[in-house]
């Protein structure tokens, strides 16, 4: 049985710059995916040629992305989400991430979004 998990980075750079490469094919590309591309609201990852479609299903400009993979028949498990968070005192910015796997592939799954995020880091400059 997949369980939820989320993660927490902080990231110093702009909301805005950051719903960029959370919401757009091009932005997705340059650290999540080989390669990334969508139709009407299908968005196609590719990963060392393997493919996996997920429905674009919730958007608010600057603050959350939520993907439901199309290949997964749970609705309770079977999406991912971003969501960016200023603290209202500091001025941080989180990058808050919500995300599901069997309870013996967690590990491995947090290793693969540390290794992402250190590549959105790259491209964001930070």
């Amino acid at each position: 049985m997949r369980m939820q998990y989320e993660l927490e980075y902080t990231l110093n750079c702009s909301p805005k710059v950051l719903f960029s490469r959370l919401s757009t094919p091009e932005g997705l590309s340059e650290w999540f995916a080989d390669e990334v591309t969508v139709a009407d609201d299908i968005f196609t990852f590719n990963w060392h040629k393997a493919l996996y479609r997920a429905r674009l299903i919730a958007i608010k400009e600057n603050k959350l992305v939520r993907f439901e993979w199309t290949d997964t028949e749970d609705r309770n498990t079977n999406f991912f989400e971003f969501r960016i968070n200023v603290h209202d005192l500091t001025g941080d910015l989180a990058l808050l991430i919500t995300d599901f796997s069997e309870p013996d592939e967690k590990e491995d799954a947090i290793y693969l979004w540390d290794t992402q995020i250190s590549d959105l880091k790259r491209v964001l400059g930070i």
